[in-house]
């Protein structure tokens, strides 16, 4: 070699590491579309984090349903890892028909609950039973009607925080003479029931109607049952009926106050919630949460409550409570969460129910103070009220099938 030649050093190989994201597009041209899956979920950490598993409830429900159907409760639930897919259906109908297959049904109100359980116990198959909420049944008008029920001596104004009132106690034996025919102690022939044009001295409404209130369907809502046995307790001298004779005979006595003006198979409160309700009916049977639902809503959107509508809170009442029936595993989880997490008693609050709190057996407080807090009136109930007692569940169900005509839908639970 040459002595004035510089020297050269080795070459040297120099390998360049691509970008992790051209590594990425260099294995999903190479590999298979699985193996592409895991090398991306490697490299992206997610393959360390959990898999949520979602549970879906297979639940038949009444009106409780507006609860499930809510979208914030629907995303405290997935929160949870349950979705709830519902079959609508009305209270007596779920408990007469074949519930298998289900983890849940709801009922409205607790002889439909009581119906269930008693045929699960029958075949040996016990249930668990969970009352997460109160709504009681309450009569909604219109503030015309109500106005002249009040000059009438049948309805009385509520304690509430002033304005217009929203809510009245109704004298159910009052209410129910007016529909018999009787009028301040006057009888007239009883078949000859009082319209509300004929009572009407002030021109409040214009309705040749008579006083009734309207039900859903008796052969299949709650409420209309619940109704049933309210108007029956009255006209029984504020009891109920001890044997079948007197149930049939009480059934038919009291049906023309029922099936008068028909038996809608709708849901009432969509009717009364309508802009045509007061036309179609002065009187609805609805559920409390159904009124405050609208009034929460209506007060949100437009700054001010819905004045022109109004409940009478019937003055002989019961104390039922809807009841989430449990026939599954996946049914009882699903049923200790809506009675136990505080978010979702606090929605249920937020939805017009009356919640139970995890730790007492009585009403919340809470929907009192969300409600003033809304300035919307709180409803109140007289502690003169008398405390109606329901037929036992055989003599009811004689009784709806009497005064409904009711078809035979059992079905095998």
């Amino acid at each position: 070699m040459p002595a004035n030649r510089p020297a050269t050093g080795e070459p040297r190989l120099t390998v360049t590491r691509p970008p992790r994201r051209h590594l990425r597009r260099a294995l999903a041209a190479a590999l298979p579309v699985p193996v592409i899956g895991l090398v991306l979920l490697v490299t992206s950490g997610n393959l360390l984090l959990p898999v949520r598993q979602v549970v879906t409830i297979e639940a038949k429900m009444a009106s409780k349903r507006d609860f499930f159907q809510d979208p914030e409760v629907e995303r405290l639930l997935m929160k949870h890892g349950f979705r709830v897919h519902i079959t609508s259906m009305g209270s007596r109908e779920i408990a007469k028909q074949d519930y298998g297959g289900y983890d849940v049904v709801f009922p409205s109100g607790q002889p439909a609950a009581d119906l269930i359980s008693r045929e699960r116990a029958r075949a040996n198959r016990p249930v668990l039973l969970y009352r997460p909420f109160v709504s009681p049944i309450v009569l909604a008008t219109y503030r015309g009607y109500a106005d002249v029920l009040a000059a009438e001596g049948v309805a009385k104004r509520l304690p509430d925080s002033g304005g217009p009132p929203m809510y009245y106690t109704l004298d159910m034996r009052k209410f129910l003479d007016l529909a018999r025919g009787k009028r301040k102690g006057v009888q007239r022939d009883p078949e000859d029931g009082y319209r509300w044009d004929e009572i009407d001295d002030n021109d409040h409404v214009r309705n040749g109607n008579k006083i009734l209130a309207q039900t859903s369907d008796i052969c299949e809502a709650n409420s209309a049952g619940t109704y049933l046995g309210l108007v029956a307790f009255v006209e029984h001298g504020n009891d109920a009926p001890d044997s079948e004779a007197e149930a049939e005979q009480l059934a038919r006595k009291i049906k023309p106050l029922l099936v008068e003006q028909g038996l809608p198979s709708s849901e009432r409160a969509d009717t009364y919630l309508s802009p045509d309700g007061q036309g179609i009916a002065p009187i609805s049977v609805i559920y409390e949460h159904q009124f405050l639902a609208h009034q929460l809503r209506h007060k949100a959107q437009k700054g001010e409550t819905d004045d022109e509508r109004v409940l009478l809170y019937p003055s002989t009442r019961f104390v039922t409570e809807p009841q989430l029936v449990a026939l599954t595993g996946d049914g009882a989880r699903l049923g200790e969460l809506v009675s136990e997490d505080p978010e979702l008693q606090h929605r249920a609050m937020e939805l017009g129910f009356r919640a139970r709190g995890a730790s007492t057996a009585t009403s919340s407080d809470e929907l009192t103070r969300f409600l003033t807090e809304r300035k919307i009136p709180v409803p109140t109930t007289s502690s003169d009220d008398t405390r109606a007692v329901l037929p036992s569940l055989p003599l009811l169900e004689k009784m709806i099938e009497i005064v409904g005509d009711c078809p035979d839908r059992t079905g095998s639970p």
